[in-house]
């Protein structure tokens, strides 16, 4: 099994990796009953159903833990793992304040670990929301979350959208944030929130990326933090995208059928696939 551990450390001092698991440290403070309730109703929405009860939910990439503890409240029985130890520890942590004692496991492993990925076994629903375009792999990661998805099941993604050019500069981006030191990084931020920001009034801007706050902000769509979700796009590395055609073709491909597409226009963020499996994964 890989040591996911010292890689994530090793990659994250090197400049090579965004330190995903401290943001979702930090944004796991701010979840509240709010923000679950935002979360789980975008599971609902997306997965085209109101209950999960009786079904095995595998959050690959779990991150704060929300959508893991979103799952849960729906009664899914829930296997969550990150690649980032920080993560590990928000996630548990946020099983610890919302739902002690629950059928929810929370560890730490790599989607490119061929082994640690075969001793996991199948699922109803496989979950991993804009995670495998940063393993750096995002094709086998994709891959081998299709395999883990079982007969029936669904396989829930989303994947950045391929912009050209414009990601490509997105991506020079994101390696100069995570090879500067903090005033580099602060400056980054703030320069990529005025730009994505540059139709909406300056004061949100402020609002949105100005640290020490007393009160939270209310959660975005799916229960998330603008200024964390700000961080999150201008720091995360490594970046790989696709078009939506390429994402269809690689899974449907694989014995799926496409069951939910949310686009983002063509224009910066994912596009959010959820596929139903209806051929045989051994095959």
């Amino acid at each position: 099994m890989l040591d996911t551990t010292a890689g994530s450390t090793e990659e994250i001092e090197a400049g090579d990796r965004f330190a995903f698991g401290d943001n979702w440290t930090s944004f796991a403070g701010l979840v509240d009953e709010e923000r679950i309730a935002s979360a789980t109703e975008s599971l609902t929405q997306s997965l085209g159903v109101t209950d999960l009860t009786g079904l095995s939910f595998l959050d690959i990439g779990c991150g704060s833990g929300l959508f893991s503890l979103a799952a849960h409240r729906l009664g899914a029985r829930v296997r969550a793992f990150d690649f980032d130890p920080a993560s590990v520890a928000a996630a548990t942590e946020l099983r610890r304040r919302f739902a002690p004692g629950a059928a929810w496991s929370v560890e730490t492993g790599s989607v490119l670990d061929a082994d640690y990925v075969a001793g996991l076994g199948r699922f109803d629903v496989v979950y991993s929301w804009g995670v495998l375009h940063h393993t750096g792999r995002m094709w086998d990661g994709l891959a081998a979350a299709a395999a883990l998805v079982a007969p029936g099941g669904r396989l829930f993604v989303s994947i950045y959208n391929d912009q050209g050019f414009a990601s490509r500069n997105w991506r020079r981006v994101k390696r100069t944030y995570n090879r500067s030191g903090k005033a580099g990084r602060m400056l980054l931020v703030t320069l990529s929130g005025l730009y994505l920001s540059r139709h909406r009034p300056l004061w949100a801007l402020i609002r949105a990326v100005r640290p020490g706050r007393r009160t939270a902000p209310a959660p975005r769509r799916r229960g998330m933090s603008r200024r964390h979700d700000l961080v999150d796009w201008v720091g995360g590395y490594p970046f790989e995208v696709a078009r939506p055609e390429e994402v269809f073709r690689f899974i449907t491909g694989r014995g799926f059928v496409l069951r939910h597409l949310t686009t983002c226009g063509g224009g910066i963020g994912c596009n959010e696939y959820v596929f139903e499996r209806v051929g045989d994964p051994a095959a």
